[in-house]
This record gives C-alpha cells, structure tokens and sequence, in this order.
C-alpha cells in the first residue's frame, strides 16, 4: 500500500498541473530530450522573455490532470514531455517552433490553445502568426495608406478648384 504522504504529494502536483493548463491560454507539450543543459537554459531563458514558462512532469501526473479536466492528450505523452504555458496564446508556440529551427532535438507534440485541443500542424501554422506587435504595425501601415489617399485625393481637388476659380 501506498504511503499517504506520497498520494498527498502527487495529488497536490497533479491539482498544480490543472490549475497551470486551465489558468493558461496555450499549454504546449513537447520533447525535450537530446538537449544539452545550456540549450535548455537558453530555451527557459526565451520562454520567460515572452512571459511564458515550463516545466518537466510525470507523464503519468500529467494525464490524470488533463484528465481531471477533461482533455484528452495521451497520444502526447509517449516519451519525457514538458509542458510550456503562457498567458498569451501564440507566445510560447513561436519561441519553441523558432528554438526547434536550430534545436532540430526539440519536437512539439501538441496542447491547448484557447481551451481547444490543437493538433502539431495546428501549433505549426500558429508559429507563423505574427505577433501583436506585428499585427498592430501591419494594422497601422494599412491605415496610413487609406490616409495618404484621401490626403492625395483633396490634395487634387483643391488644386481643381484653384484651376476653377482662376
């Protein structure tokens, strides 16, 4: 028989597991096996930048709170997994797709984005969605040139006038 403080202990981190994946927008799992302990700093080091984290669990602890929450990720916990989580839903998916460029040891294996299960090509396709800051200024060049029309248009008629009235 199990000791109790033992059960306790897994229970408490099993309730920690669910807590991060259903307080987060994005939990992504992933393989991290083959990289060495500086590629591993560097990763920790550019998840943090984009206020993102993660952390290395059981697979074990980790299907009972995924299934405590009722998500079903078993086909992505086959082999040592890490879970990455961030309050910003694209965050974490392009800093591992980008450290997985030149990382090839790194391998996404799936998540949650949204609350909704996501697929390996799903998170693929998220990677290449810029990011707020690059929307935003994607955003604002295509306003600026709705701008600079009108100001070029009344720029023409006011010299259509001038011609008028003289």
């Amino acid at each position: 028989m199990a000791n109790q403080a033992i059960i306790a202990k897994k229970e408490e981190v099993v309730n920690e597991i669910a807590d991060k994946v259903k307080n987060a927008t994005s939990a992504i799992l992933f393989d991290y096996r083959g990289l060495t302990d500086a590629e591993i700093t560097e990763l920790r080091r550019k998840l943090r930048e984009n206020e993102s984290s993660y952390k290395v669990y059981k697979n074990t602890l980790t299907k009972r709170a995924l299934d405590k929450l009722s998500i079903n990720l078993d086909n992505c916990l086959e082999g040592p997994s890490a879970i990455a989580v961030s309050d910003d839903a694209i965050a974490p998916i392009r800093v591992l797709a980008d450290f997985a460029k030149d990382h090839p040891a790194l391998e996404l294996k799936g998540g949650i984005v949204d609350g909704k299960v996501t697929s390996l090509d799903e998170l693929k396709e998220l990677a290449t969605v810029p990011s707020k800051d690059g929307l935003l200024t994607m955003l604002a060049a295509g306003l600026m040139e709705h701008v600079k029309n009108v100001a070029i248009c009344l720029d023409l008629h006011a010299k259509n006038l001038e011609e008028e009235n003289n």
